[in-house]
């Protein structure tokens, strides 16, 4: 909460584009149009705070040695990766609670959502994106971390399956997106929130590989310094 570019870019942006978007209908969003935009930027909430704020928030942490001290109490590599997922995991709750208000006091309602399948789905998506920011926070130096979180993150918003369903995507990026942890996240929030669908088997199975491939790897690779 201290941060400004943190409350910026994991809750004031989301907050933002879910109300601007509502209102204002500049892009398409799949009907109904409340629903299909909160999954959307409950999508962008968890890439957020799990996979862009955790990177350069990690790569900040090594190149001001704060790694370099917890190194020095023998803690392990996939301890690190579990403390600061469960760390997102806290984050992330906050952030459904509070969009989960905005979007009703524009009109969404909870009524025939599948709650049950947006929750899995968040797990999911915060493990995956999570998983994904260690591990570019743990390897990459600080500036390099700041430069590339930022870019994959504007890429995945506009390009990734978040404010434009997958579906509405060209040709390439419609065929790539299902596969990136963007698109399989937002279009199995789509299905729970707008359709009252639980999520296919294959959105969650995607996430769920980034979630152990990212995992595994982030264990393995990330430095102290």
């Amino acid at each position: 909460l201290r941060n400004a570019e943190q409350v910026l870019l994991t809750l004031l942006i989301p907050a933002a584009l879910l109300a601007g978007l509502t209102l204002v209908p500049a892009v398409p969003a799949p009907e109904p149009r409340g629903a299909g935009l909160f999954a959307s930027m409950l999508a962008l909430a968890v890439m957020s705070s799990a996979f862009t704020s955790q990177a350069i928030a990690l790569g900040f942490d090594r190149r001001y040695g704060a790694l370099r001290r917890l190194a020095a109490t023998a803690l392990p590599r996939w301890l690190l990766v579990c403390g600061r997922l469960a760390a997102v995991a806290a984050v992330v709750v906050i952030q459904v609670v509070l969009l989960g208000v905005l979007a009703a006091l524009l009109g969404w309602s909870p009524a025939g959502a599948r709650l049950d399948g947006a929750a899995l789905a968040v797990l999911l998506g915060a493990a995956a994106f999570g998983a994904l920011g260690i591990l570019l926070g743990g390897t990459l130096r600080a500036e390099i971390v700041l430069a590339v979180a930022n870019l994959v993150w504007f890429a995945l918003l506009l390009a990734g399956g978040i404010v434009v369903p997958v579906a509405d995507l060209p040709g390439p990026l419609a065929a790539l997106a299902p596969w990136l942890p963007s698109g399989a996240l937002a279009e199995a929030l789509r299905s729970a929130l707008g359709a009252g669908e639980f999520p296919a088997a294959g959105p969650l199975l995607v996430l769920t590989g980034w979630a152990v491939v990212a995992g595994v790897a982030a264990s393995r690779l990330v430095r102290w310094t």
